[in-house]
């Protein structure tokens, strides 16, 4: 005699909930590492002082976005590209998702080059980290959505535009209503603008 351990849940729920948590994964990646690495971008990465002979030296100060000044710009991309991941479905969020992976590449190269060159003065070196670290958290969410997007959810009908134009209860487009109906279904308390 078999014997079931208990209740499960139908089959066709599995594949959907883990195509919802595989896109809230990638756009959390997403939108955490280009938050990250713009955050990054913007704070100091070198302070230079330099001498003026009797005058006081002057102190100045460089963020990552001062010396590279596209990787905040490609950090900001990348953010928008991670919400965008939620509106868009099938082939063109495989696509935006291998763009994202690219723009991630990009951001962490950026954030290398933060850690390895010469940047004179007094250098500190864990903005360039985050921001590599950033960059690679953005191409592997993007990199995961190029992967697997065109079996992720996409958004409801309720979102998208309606193709017919709307008709009242007795079947006129809403757009031949007239204004008088209008005014007289306000008056009872209805909206006009409903179908």
């Amino acid at each position: 005699m078999t014997g079931s351990a208990g209740p499960s849940a139908p089959r066709g729920h599995a594949p959907a909930d883990r195509g919802r948590r595989e896109l809230t994964y990638a756009v959390l990646l997403c939108l955490a590492g280009a938050g990250l690495a713009f955050w990054a971008a913007t704070r100091t990465w070198s302070v230079e002082v330099v001498g003026r002979g009797s005058l006081p030296a002057t102190r100045q100060d460089r963020s990552g976005a001062d010396l590279l000044p596209w990787l905040s710009a490609l950090a900001l991309v990348a953010l928008a590209g991670g919400g965008a991941v939620l509106a868009t479905r099938a082939r063109l969020r495989r696509l935006l998702g291998a763009l994202l992976a690219l723009l991630g590449l990009a951001v962490a190269a950026g954030g290398g080059y933060g850690l390895a060159a010469d940047l004179g003065g007094e250098v500190s070196r864990q903005w360039p980290a985050f921001c590599l670290l950033g960059g690679v958290l953005v191409a592997v969410g993007g990199g995961l959505t190029a992967l697997r997007g065109d079996r992720w959810p996409a958004m409801g009908a309720r979102y998208e535009r309606r193709s017919g134009p709307r008709s009242t209860p007795d079947g006129r487009p809403a757009t031949e209503r007239g204004t008088r109906e209008a005014w007289d279904a306000l008056d009872r308390g209805e909206d006009p603008t409903v179908s």
